[in-house]
């Protein structure tokens, strides 16, 4: 079974600057293949390139076994998109916003009716199908939007930032929209600026800098090359965090203290070991510890150490 993204060597410049600087990136299809880096990584600039709407300067892209600079029609016609601001008429009603979009497909008039009736009932808005979108809660409208970007039943669905804006609710109400999708077979490139839906939902992550990928993985695997983890430990009198950094078995230059809290924290290459050294010089220097946690590295803590920079915000190009 071939890869449904393939990107090989991509390269696309803006004047002297690099927006991808030989972009790698494999795809597998049914899957949710999550896109992180900074600010100017050169995600927005992937996307485009993938949908068509941007010529990369070098290098090769396919979707579905296709080019997307010679067989560009065959690749629009296998690919939905979901952009960052919504593309919705605020003034239509859902049903009518879908029907338009299966209209300018050329679904005609019958099957753009049927096809937004299914994707009503899909994403539970069959009961708002004649509500105004301005109406529409962010979760609502944004699941509408996904809808939308569905209505020819793509092969590929690529999604550029779905859930930036939306409270905790609408980006729950995506996620669940995404992994219904996936579950059917859909495929889906995510960028996002929230590790956490990236560490919810996507099967293998690639960081992306400076134009290309420093790295590939499972969550899991990201995580694993930053190291063992971290160990925690919360002290019940805040004057003890310098005798206790001064003691325990950790290296002294990587421990941070956060004496309002109590707490120093560092990482560890064996988390075990760590863990009973800390415990036997607390006691034998009778320090009392409230805490003592070990934790494996956030994807947070990925990021900063693969690219070295901390700005997720959304990007220029």
């Amino acid at each position: 079974m071939t890869d449904a993204i393939v990107v090989e060597g991509v390269r696309k410049r803006y004047g002297a600057k690099a927006a991808l600087d030989g972009l790698d990136l494999t795809v597998g299809r049914g899957t949710v293949h999550g896109l992180l880096g900074p600010n100017g990584a050169g995600k927005t600039t992937a996307v485009r390139v993938l949908t068509t709407l941007l010529r990369p300067d070098e290098g090769r892209a396919r979707i579905a076994g296709y080019d997307v600079v010679r067989e560009a029609r065959r690749v629009r016609g296998r690919i939905g998109l979901l952009g960052q601001h919504a593309a919705l008429d605020e003034e239509l009603g859902g049903r009518q916003n879908l029907e338009m979009f299966g209209r300018l497909h050329h679904l005609g008039g019958r099957h753009a009716r049927v096809r937004a009736g299914e994707l009503l009932e899909r994403f539970g808005l069959a009961d708002t199908g004649r509500k105004a979108v301005k109406q529409y809660s962010g979760g609502m409208r944004r699941r509408l939007d996904l809808a939308a970007s569905l209505i020819t039943d793509p092969e590929v669905l690529l999604l550029d930032e779905p859930t930036t804006g939306l409270d905790p609710r609408g980006r729950a109400e995506v996620w669940a929209a995404v992994r219904s999708l996936v579950g059917g077979g859909t495929t889906v490139l995510l960028t996002t600026q929230y590790l956490e839906e990236a560490d919810q939902l996507a099967d293998r992550i690639s960081v992306v800098d400076r134009g290309r990928a420093v790295a590939d993985g499972t969550a899991d695997q990201l995580k694993e090359r930053t190291g063992g983890g971290r160990i925690d430990v919360v002290l019940r009198d805040a004057g003890q965090l310098g005798a206790a950094v001064a003691l325990l078995p950790l290296e002294k230059s990587e421990v941070s203290v956060d004496a309002d809290r109590r707490l120093l924290s560092a990482p560890v290459a064996d988390r075990m070991a760590a863990l009973a050294g800390t415990v036997r010089a607390l006691e034998a220097a009778g320090i009392e510890a409230e805490d003592i946690a070990l934790r494996r590295p956030t994807l947070d803590e990925v990021f900063l150490r693969l690219t070295g920079r901390e700005d997720r915000t959304k990007e220029a190009v």
